[in-house]
C-alpha cells in the first residue's frame, strides 16, 4: 500500500474464515494502437481481500479499473501479472463459476423473451432440472419484485430499467450462488429502484451469502457494505470497514456557549473559541459526565451532532490526497 489508509480487520482472518476473494499484486496492462504498440495501465498493483458473508464495496471515479478488476476475478480477461484466488481456486478456474452469480452494469437481455423465458434460459446454463426451475423461478421473481404476470406475458422489450435490472438480479441468483458480483446494480434506478434493489442486497446479506459490487452511490454503499476499499488510478489506496475508517459514532461534534474555559479544555482537547464567545470542538467519550459538568459551569449547549464523517466526504479526502482529482 503506497499510500491512504490500510486497515486490516483481523475479526475477519481466521483459519476457519479464509478469504473467497483474494488479490495479490493483481495487474493488468491493454495494449492499444494499430501496432499495439501503446500500453495502457488499467490496473496496477491491486490486493485485496473478502470473506465469506460479508459484503464488500469497491469504490473508485470513472477509469479507476473497477471493471477491468471485476472481470479479472471472473476469468473473462486474465492479468498481466500477479495472482488470485476465488473460492480457493486459481483465477479462472472453470469449476468455480457454478458457484458464482453475476450481475454486469449494463445486462445484454434477449428483448424478445418474456422474463420467464430468459430466467429459464439461464437456468439451462447450469444444467438445472425444469422440475426445480418451476420452482425456483416464481421464487426468485418474487424476491426481486417483479410480478409473475410481466415475466410470464411481456416480452423484455417493453420492461423499464427498472425491470430489466430485476431481471438480471434473478439471472445472477438462478444457480443459488455462494458469491454473487454486482456491477453497478443501481445504475439508472430512480429512488424508488435504487431503495428496492438496496433492499433486494440487504435480503441476500441476511441469507448469509458473499456480496461483491462495485458503486458509484455512495450513501447506499454506506448503509449496505460491512468493508469498502476505494480504487484509484489502479490502485486500492485504502480498506476496511466502515468504522474503521469514517470513525465510530462515539464522538460528537459540539458547540456552546459559556462556562469555565479551563475545564472545558480537559474535556474538548480540540476547543476553538468563535468571535462571537461560542467554542467547538469534539467529545470523544463521557457524553452525560459531561453534560452534567457543563451544567454545573452553568454552560449551554448550542448544537450536538455526531462527527462520523459521510463516506462521501472521507473518499473525496482520499482521492484528493492521492492526487485523483484536482
Amino acid at each position: 500500500m503506497k499510500s491512504g489508509v490500510d486497515i486490516s480487520d483481523n475479526r475477519l482472518k481466521t483459519i476457519d474464515n479464509p478469504p473467497v476473494v483474494l488479490t495479490t499484486d493483481l495487474r493488468k496492462v491493454y495494449r492499444t494502437g494499430f501496432w499495439l504498440d501503446q500500453k495502457v495501465v488499467s490496473l496496477k498493483s491491486c490486493s485485496i481481500q473478502v470473506y465469506k458473508g460479508e459484503t464488500f464495496g469497491l469504490l473508485g471515479p470513472n477509469g479507476a479499473g473497477k471493471t477491468t478488476l471485476l472481470k479479472l476475478l471472473l476469468g473473462i480477461i486474465r492479468p498481466t501479472s500477479g495472482k488470485g484466488l476465488l473460492l480457493g481456486k486459481p483465477l479462472g478456474d472453470r469449476h468455480t463459476k457454478q458457484f458464482i452469480g453475476y450481475l454486469p452494469e449494463n445486462p445484454y437481455l434477449y428483448e424478445y423473451l418474456t422474463g420467464w423465458e430468459f430466467l429459464q434460459l439461464a437456468a439451462g446454463l447450469f444444467q438445472i432440472p425444469q422440475s426445480l426451475q418451476r420452482e425456483r423461478i416464481p421464487q426468485l421473481l418474487e424476491v426481486v419484485g417483479l410480478s409473475l404476470a410481466d415475466a410470464r406475458k411481456k416480452p423484455m422489450r417493453r420492461y423499464s430499467k427498472g425491470m430489466l435490472q430485476r431481471v438480471g438480479m434473478a439471472q445472477a441468483l438462478i444457480n443459488d450462488p455462494e458469491l454473487i458480483f454486482l456491477d453497478e446494480p443501481m445504475s439508472g434506478l430512480d429512488p424508488i429502484g435504487r431503495y428496492q434493489m438496496r433492499e433486494i442486497i440487504l435480503s441476500l446479506k441476511a441469507a448469509g451469502k458473499t456480496i461483491f459490487f462495485n458503486s458509484h452511490v455512495l450513501s447506499e454503499v454506506e448503509q449496505i457494505c460491512d468493508r469498502v476499499g476505494i480504487l484509484s488510478q489502479g490502485q486500492v489506496i485504502c480498506s476496511g470497514s466502515l468504522d474503521e475508517l469514517l470513525g465510530n459514532d462515539q464522538a460528537y461534534y459540539i458547540k456552546g456557549r459559556g462556562g469555565d474555559c479551563e475545564v472545558l479544555k480537559q474535556w474538548i482537547p480540540s476547543l476553538a473559541f468563535e468571535y462571537d464567545g461560542s467554542w467547538q470542538g469534539i467529545l470523544q467519550e463521557n457524553y452525560y459526565d459531561f453534560l452534567a459538568s457543563l451544567r454545573l459551569m452553568r454552560g449551554q449547549i448550542i448544537s450536538l451532532n455526531l462527527s462520523r464523517h459521510s463516506l462521501e466526504d472521507f473518499f473525496m479526502q482520499q482521492l484528493q490526497q492521492n492526487k485523483s482529482v484536482v
